[in-house]
């Protein structure tokens, strides 16, 4: 019997179940973990993961700390403070106690589903021209969810993977009688191994930079920007982009392989994050953003989900 050109596998990974998708001839696979905030725990071509795993599982579960493809989610990145308002609400966030998570200067950070077991698989498509399968979280359900952000809610992330591209698609259904704020993203860590990150080839496609205060918020004003396509070198970006170009194709290239993460619908805003001093792993960040930094305290760039009615954003991660 012929073997199917790709495949859905599930796997136990750390105590949990995960779901592989499986390209045969392209070499490419992607693993999500549902039972672990919905996080792609892996993504590895030709036999060589694509992903910085920093603490693993383990630690993503246990503190958030993030690693992998994680979705962030209500908000991406940070907010100002322990307060917001929006849509004729207020929220005072308890800034010790779970889901929360705070950065070095006590801001909240990345949101409140890193590493929640309340996700459920929705269905999959077993194979044959393309393997895809699709998970579900009713953040309505969940008391600890809703103290952070009271808006009912279901999110759905569909995750396919096609010859050489893997497209995640996450969609936004207001289950209550009040519009949900929408201002979640993805953070993928991107490497390449056994090339030393001084001889990446990266290509940022952005015009526009957001002024960030020193704790990383927008100030509010912006600046043009162009980054010529070349090695990282010794290079660092922990930077917003607010204007990119189209279609927004970032790219991360060595060692014979190109990595292609290309934003889409709903995703007008992206975080580049490249440090150094992350050991014997670096990694790129190349992030989604569906509103800017900050966006459920200043407003910018925030949209809303009418009762009843859904919002989706896309993204691809292309590898060859």
């Amino acid at each position: 019997m012929a073997t199917a050109a790709h495949e859905v596998l599930d796997e136990r990974v750390e105590g949990l179940d995960g779901i592989a998708l499986l390209s045969r001839a392209h070499e490419l696979r992607v693993a999500f973990a549902p039972a672990a905030g919905m996080v792609g725990y892996s993504l590895t071509h030709r036999g060589e993961e694509l992903l910085g795993m920093r603490g693993g599982l383990a630690a993503y579960r246990e503190r958030g700390s993030t690693f992998g493809i994680p979705l962030l989610h209500p908000w991406a990145n940070r907010l100002t403070g322990l307060s917001y308002s929006v849509g004729g609400r207020s929220v005072e966030l308890d800034g010790g106690r779970p889901p929360l998570h705070l950065d070095a200067n006590g801001l909240p950070i990345h949101g409140v589903v890193a590493g929640v077991p309340y996700w459920r698989e929705s269905g999959r498509t077993p194979g044959g021209g393309t393997a895809a399968f699709g998970a579900q979280l009713d953040y309505a359900a969940h008391e600890d969810l809703m103290g952070t952000f009271p808006f009912p809610h279901e999110l759905h992330v569909q995750v396919e993977l096609r010859d050489d591209t893997l497209t995640v698609a996450t969609i936004l259904v207001a289950t209550g009688s009040v519009a949900v704020p929408v201002s979640f993203g993805w953070h993928p860590y991107l490497r390449l191994p056994g090339v030393p990150r001084a001889d990446w080839w990266v290509e940022l496609p952005v015009r526009r930079r957001s002024v960030l205060d020193g704790r990383g918020i927008p100030t509010g004003d912006s600046e043009p920007v162009a980054i010529a396509p070349g090695p990282l070198g010794e290079r660092t970006f922990d930077d917003h982009y607010v204007e990119l170009d189209q279609p927004a194709r970032f790219a991360l290239e060595g060692g014979g392989r190109r990595i292609e993460l290309e934003l889409g619908e709903g995703y007008p805003h992206a975080q580049v994050y490249a440090p150094l001093g992350t050991g014997d792993e670096p990694y790129v960040c190349f992030e989604p953003m569906t509103a800017s930094v900050n966006a459920l305290v200043s407003g910018d760039g925030l949209r809303s989900v009418p009762p009843g009615e859904t919002f989706r954003a896309d993204f691809t991660v292309r590898v060859n």
